[in-house]
């Protein structure tokens, strides 16, 4: 079975983001009540995961509510019940299915937890009635060339642990039930067709792209050897790599996530009290050089991180500089007039390449900064 990543090498908002004005208003109405990561849930409150506008023309699809999974003990921070949006296949994607797993950050601590079962990443009481289906959920080939017309499912995040873990905190009206969450899910997706497919993708951004790669095996296991069965981590991989100041916050931050069950992780305020990064860190081109020396040994880590990856033959990446989040649920990003590419493909292409075994995909690209989108590195 066949991995593949898909990672901008610098994680952060600008070219396909909000404007900074925007991001200012968010974080100064939050900064007192909530963490970094936390003010960055509420933006995409605001904006969507990915912060993009939605085409005009997007496909809106409906929620549908697992109403087995209370009995299941499959609930939300806040004890409701999950939910997904489901369009269905036709033509010769009739027996295909694409599972995306919305991100969202993460809570880390009964503070952040308690304040996210108030929003729609706890609670399937704020859960939006429909939402577009644009990128790689698309329904139209001209936009999402190789999944358009599969069975495409999006499973909503609501326990703040990319999916994973099993536990509770009664005296604070916490379920920790991510587990159970994604069990339940696939339990109804199968009896609605799924255990039919002739082939399955598994696929997440952000928080949902570390719970592909958390629940890739098991999904496979879902499936007869005969199904073609693979996964996609979009901006997934979340190193343990130095913040500005020397420190590994993301450690402390993910051992919050586990004890209780990215911007952040490289410029947060505890690394940087007195705000020399927060402009870089809302528009990059804000950024001093040293500032972009500094992100490179965050491209140069990264690289080093998945070479071994890398090596394996059924594998695939496609690592670019752009500042984006979640590529492949964006329009813009994912198969767009101007979409980012590498070696003449943009990441939808290259996606369908890789899935059908169409061509080797190790694409990376050239460092940041960079102005023309088909120059790239050897991998």
């Amino acid at each position: 079975m066949g991995f593949w990543v898909v990672i901008c090498v610098l994680c952060v908002l600008s070219k396909w983001g909000v404007k900074s004005f925007e991001l200012d208003e968010v974080f100064r109405r939050n900064s007192s009540d909530v963490s970094f990561l936390e003010s960055r849930s509420l933006l995409e409150s605001v904006y969507g995961v990915s912060a993009a506008a939605v085409p005009p023309n997007a496909l809106m699809v409906g929620l549908t509510l697992v109403q087995g999974a209370a009995a299941k003990g499959a609930v939300c921070l806040d004890g409701t019940l999950p939910g997904y949006h489901l369009h269905r296949g036709f033509g010769t994607g009739e027996n295909s299915w694409l599972i995306q797993l919305e991100g969202g950050g993460w809570c880390n601590s009964l503070r952040s937890c308690i304040y996210r079962k108030k929003t729609h990443r706890g609670s399937s009481t704020y859960f939006e009635k429909t939402i577009p289906f644009t990128g790689i959920l698309s329904n139209k080939a001209e936009e999402n060339p190789d999944f358009f017309n599969w069975n495409r499912v999006k499973i909503r995040y609501c326990d703040g642990a990319s999916f994973a873990g099993d536990s509770e905190n009664k005296a604070a009206g916490l379920q920790f039930r991510g587990q159970r969450i994604w069990l339940a899910a696939m339990e109804e997706l199968m009896s609605k067709g799924m255990h039919d497919a002739n082939q399955a993708l598994l696929s997440g951004c952000s928080a949902g792209g570390l719970a592909s790669i958390l629940h890739c095996d098991e999904f496979r296991s879902l499936f007869p050897e005969s199904t073609k069965v693979k996964c996609l981590s979009d901006a997934g991989l979340f190193l343990d790599a130095a913040d500005v100041s020397g420190g590994h916050t993301l450690r402390g931050f993910f051992d919050g996530v586990v004890n209780l069950q990215v911007q952040e992780s490289l410029a947060p305020k505890t690394a940087d009290p007195n705000g020399d990064w927060r402009d870089c860190k809302l528009n990059n081109e804000r950024c001093s050089a040293s500032q972009i020396h500094f992100l490179q040994g965050f491209r140069n880590h990264m690289l080093s991180a998945v070479k071994g990856f890398a090596a394996s033959r059924q594998n695939g990446l496609f690592l670019n500089s752009c500042f984006a989040h979640c590529q492949s649920e964006r329009q813009d990003t994912w198969f767009a007039d101007d979409s980012p590419i590498i070696n003449n493909k943009p990441v939808a292409i290259a996606v369908g390449d890789w899935f059908f075994d169409r061509s080797s995909i190790k694409a990376i690209d050239c460092a940041y900064p960079r102005k023309v989108y088909d120059e790239a590195e050897s991998p």
